[in-house]
């Protein structure tokens, strides 16, 4: 299959930007170092270029009909101007992708899902879609950028009149930033605070200079794909394909709290019944006691060395300076403070399981 281009490739390796190819996406996975790149988010601003994702126009009097069946989360709580994290069921107890939901009106939704989900995504909404609800995938016609770390707000207020720090965690405004409109989102997937801006492509190398005129005194910088992976794991946010797949429950993932009974959805009566049953296994955290960087598929072992998971998704925490990882355990194995074992070729090097985020 062909890698496609996002809009802005070409500035991206004019800044000297590793591109590589990531979910069918040529990406920058670095401008300068991860650490660097993830330290200057943490502690003052920097620029991902994230336009891989994918976004889906619903509109109608039916379409909240249709998230409300497709999505696990209860989307008829949202109001207007605020975002919503949620799953996508599958048929078989998995999950066919995490996405937030936007509320612009009662009859007009955002979906934005992941870059390497977006045909599959499509054809699945597509396919439960008993309502004939209009749906336009406006994925190719939009630029996503997140202005991440503490410095963000700072940085983009110069550029718009909206109060930038009234609008609260997972709201969003749709209103000019930089001279252009656009939705500007009080999301993010670093823990570091910011916001995430929906540009129409032919705006985005203007709005993007303009940030970085306006964050130039505090040092900011382009963000690749590598410290954003480093950056979301020390808050425990999960990455789909890694800590959630088709074949992974919600319930197992520690996405209950997005998992509503309250309302029907795909798949709902068997997850429910996982629910009164108990899960067998669960996602958790480990922080490495003794020497040692975890990587996703290692084998996790318990004390007396019989296999008890894998790990999901695994780093050199660059905040904690020790690895950190995430992986299914059995369910015995699973509570705080537990020790078990990473297999690190085929060394069995400790670990203890913590409840995340790593970095508090």
């Amino acid at each position: 299959m062909e890698t496609k281009q996002i809009p802005l490739n070409d500035l991206h390796e004019k800044l000297g930007g590793k591109m590589m190819p990531f979910a069918g996406f040529n990406m920058p996975v670095r401008y300068s170092s991860d650490k660097e790149e993830h330290m200057t988010v943490r502690e003052g601003v920097g620029v991902f270029d994230v336009s891989h994702m994918g976004e889906f126009m619903l509109r109608g009097p039916h379409a909240l009909d249709l998230i409300q069946w497709v999505t696990s989360n209860d989307a008829s709580k949202i109001i207007n101007g605020q975002a919503q994290y949620s799953c996508l069921p599958n048929d078989n107890g998995g999950i066919v992708d995490d996405l937030l939901v936007y509320r612009f009106s009662e009859e007009k939704y955002m979906l934005v899902v992941n870059a390497s989900n977006i045909e599959k995504d499509w054809n699945w909404i597509k396919s439960q879609d008993k309502w004939d609800v209009e749906m336009e995938d406006v994925s190719d016609d939009l630029v996503l950028l997140a202005v991440q770390g503490p410095k963000a707000v700072e940085t983009l207020q110069k550029l718009t009149e909206v109060n930038l720090s009234e609008v609260k965690f997972y709201h969003f405004k749709a209103a000019f930033l930089a001279g252009y409109e656009m939705i500007i989102s009080a999301t993010g997937y670093t823990g570091s605070g910011g916001f995430e801006l929906y540009i129409n492509k032919e705006d985005a190398e203007d709005v993007w200079n303009q940030i970085f005129e306006a964050g130039a005194e505090f040092g900011i910088k382009p963000i690749g794909l590598g410290a954003r992976d480093t950056l979301r794991l020390e808050k425990g946010f999960c990455l789909y394909g890694n800590d959630i797949t088709d074949e992974t429950s919600p319930l197992e993932a520690g996405l209950g709290w997005v998992t509503k009974f309250t309302k029907a959805f795909v798949n709902a009566e068997s997850l429910k019944a996982q629910k009164e049953a108990g899960v067998t296994r669960k996602l958790v955290g480990f922080e490495m006691v003794e020497r040692g960087i975890p990587r996703h598929d290692y084998e996790l072992a318990d004390l007396e060395g019989n296999i008890i998971g894998k790990v999901t998704s695994g780093t050199m925490s660059p905040s904690l300076n020790m690895g950190i990882g995430m992986g299914y355990v059995t369910i015995e194995n699973s509570k705080p403070d537990t020790e078990i074992n990473v297999i690190i070729r085929d060394k069995q090097v400790k670990a203890k399981v913590v409840r995340p985020p790593f970095l508090k």
